[in-house]
């Protein structure tokens, strides 16, 4: 049986290429986004290993139904990468009304629901992994990151305490800690690429920790463009 992985907020950025990472090494993909987005070449090229399942993951119940379709076709899951996620600029003073609760459950609900509803179909005699996508906003807040950084700050908690429940499960759980990355959050940006760390380079070292999965765990690594913190 293929292995089989599951990537929210797969369309784009951090997402697709993990998507596309994943694929190439003859993964089976379910793939959750709110649209298509890049996916639809991808779905020509892999048609019998790419599924995307389209669910807006700031929604509590959307969430919980993309898990429900997943379980419906599948009876386990190898790798669960809770990538879903959104940035808006702004300070708790004065950010706009609903931003905290947009963020707060699209970044860290959406991991929260979709692990819970999953982690029965993770439960197998192989070792499975749960990668969460934080951010360097996880442990450093910046002026106009606000909510952003409390939400990222808040889903690297969640993955302390995930990791603790499940170290005698053979469930691995790594919180990977990215600095500026070459995604949407960026576009309109001024600045030359190589100031950026390519989402390419995030999926590749997240398949080597999958690799070494049977004798080692990345609790948390921080990832930054070479030239340090934009």
């Amino acid at each position: 049986m293929k292995q089989i992985a599951v990537i929210s907020g797969g369309s784009k950025g951090i997402g697709l290429a993990l998507v596309k990472k994943f694929l190439e090494q003859d993964f089976t993909v379910f793939a959750i986004s709110r649209n298509i987005g890049e996916l639809n070449e991808l779905q020509i090229t892999y048609s019998n290993q790419l599924f995307h399942i389209s669910a807006d993951l700031s929604d509590k119940i959307a969430t919980k139904e993309a898990a429900a379709l997943i379980r419906s076709q599948i009876s386990k899951v190898d790798v669960l990468i809770n990538n879903a996620g959104v940035f808006l600029p702004g300070q708790i003073a004065n950010e706009q009304e609903g931003d905290f609760e947009l963020q707060m459950n699209l970044n860290v609900g959406s991991a929260y629901h979709l692990t819970r509803a999953l982690l029965p179909l993770m439960y197998h005699q192989d070792i499975s992994y749960v990668f969460n996508i934080c951010s360097t906003a996880s442990q450093t807040a910046y002026i106009n990151g606000g909510s952003y950084c409390i939400s990222k700050h808040a889903l690297l908690g969640f993955s302390k305490v995930l990791r603790q429940e499940l170290i005698d499960k053979n469930i691995n759980v790594s919180a990977i800690l990215p600095g500026a990355t070459l995604t949407d959050s960026w576009s309109g940006t001024t600045l030359p690429e190589e100031r950026f760390i390519k989402p390419e380079n995030i999926a590749e070292m997240i398949y080597v920790f999958w690799l070494n999965r049977n004798n080692s765990c990345v609790e948390e690594i921080t990832i930054r463009p070479v030239l340090g913190d934009i």
